[in-house]
């Protein structure tokens, strides 16, 4: 088995279908990367994924909305095409198995309507100092 991970920002809101009796949440997540070229010249690469997720639970079809992060992962497939004009091109889907919500991207005005990541949480307290200590240390139980 092929096993493909992705965490990207949804490009659309989902939509949930109704085939042949069973729901599919499809959506579609674009990862993006920078790196530079053998000029020395920055590029920014962007892949896209198109997302089908056979399932049941279709509770988290509201939140996955545009500009959503996600981490989702299950079998990839490659599918060729040639356009009218005789140009060969090539799609990236995703038959997911699992998603995750990361978050969403800051927008003007507010949230992008996805998920928004919990704050952070506060620090545990530190252990007292050595000279704070002020029990006898003969009452240690070992």
């Amino acid at each position: 088995m092929i096993k493909l991970n992705v965490i990207g920002h949804i490009g659309n809101d989902a939509l949930v279908n109704n085939v042949n009796g069973k729901l599919v949440i499809n959506f579609n997540v674009a990862h993006s990367e920078k790196y530079k070229n053998n000029e020395g010249v920055q590029v920014n690469r962007t892949t896209w994924v198109n997302c089908a997720y056979w399932t049941e639970r279709t509770g988290i079809a509201p939140y996955l909305k545009k500009g959503t992060q996600v981490y989702v992962e299950g079998q990839p497939d490659v599918r060729t095409y040639t356009t009218k004009e005789g140009v060969n091109g090539a799609t990236l889907s995703l038959r997911v198995s699992s998603v995750q919500l990361l978050g969403s991207r800051p927008s003007e005005g507010g949230s992008a309507g996805g998920y928004q990541p919990a704050p952070a949480v506060a620090s545990q307290p530190s252990a007292p100092a050595a000279s704070d200590i002020t029990e006898a240390f003969d009452d240690l139980p070992f």
